[in-house]
């Protein structure tokens, strides 16, 4: 099912609904890109609120999924997965419209870094975690996200987040600054699509270039130095102690269904 997208109020409203809890993997990868190739050809003057369904705003890769490939030994296989990865976060983290994550609930890894694609984050303010827990299951941070997160949250509550790489309870995540705003969950959307509607489709070039201007020194970082930072991301991922770290993840999961 391709992800739901509606105007409202002058904004595409974008429902990421890949499954339940919005695992990513490529059946995700593939809905993202469907989903901005749709926004890009019948939206593209109007901003973006992404937002994910019940409780979870994204949990993250697919375990069972990545985990397969992580531990294949087969060095083209994991460049290709993170390719893919890498992919579909610039895809958002470079769209040239405003960008609001809408944050309904749970973002745990790779779903908090979906959610720090955007220009903004608003939150629902009820129980729920957040934070990027690769690096205590056995996932080394590819350096293009270490990027995108010193962006969003700052070197040094990027640098926690990443190698404490604990989940924080929301008043938490909250006091370190994971969202621009907190609102009651009935007000979430109205709350977003106001960050959304900043400008007026009169100002989208002023804004876009923008955008790009402030995001250059990243953008930079990305494409002159993480890359061959992120080509010992195979060897690092399929090593023997984070291949262990993984595989307690998986089994743990597996217990609790």
């Amino acid at each position: 099912m391709a992800w739901d997208i509606e105007e409202i109020n002058g904004c595409a409203l974008v429902r990421m609904n890949s499954n339940k809890v919005n695992v990513q993997n490529d059946r995700f990868f593939g809905d993202l890109h469907e989903a901005f190739d749709r926004l890009e050809r019948e939206f593209n003057h109007l901003p973006v609120v992404l937002t994910g369904q019940g409780d979870v705003f994204s949990a993250g890769i697919d375990f069972q999924y990545s985990f397969d490939i992580f531990g294949s030994g087969d060095h083209d296989k994991i460049r290709q997965w993170y390719r893919n990865y890498r992919e579909t976060n610039l895809r958002i983290f470079q769209y040239p419209r405003p960008t609001v994550a809408a944050v309904n609930g749970h973002a745990i890894a790779g779903g908090l870094i979906t959610a720090l694609d955007c220009d903004f984050r608003v939150a629902a303010r009820k129980p729920a975690r957040f934070g990027l827990n690769e690096v205590p299951i056995g996932i080394p941070m590819p350096a293009a996200y270490v990027e995108i997160i010193k962006y969003t949250l700052g070197d040094q509550v990027g640098a926690l987040a990443t190698l404490r790489g604990k989940l924080y309870e929301f008043e938490e995540a909250e006091r370190l600054g994971f969202f621009h705003e907190v609102v009651e969950p009935d007000q979430l959307l109205a709350a977003a699509i106001s960050y959304a509607r900043c400008i007026t489709p009169d100002c989208n070039t002023a804004y876009a270039m923008s955008k790009k201007a402030l995001q250059d020194s990243v953008m930079r970082q990305i494409e002159e130095r993480t890359v061959a930072l992120d080509e010992h991301l195979p060897a690092g991922m399929s090593d023997e102690g984070n291949r262990r770290a993984q595989d307690f993840r998986r089994q743990e999961i597996m217990r609790k269904r």
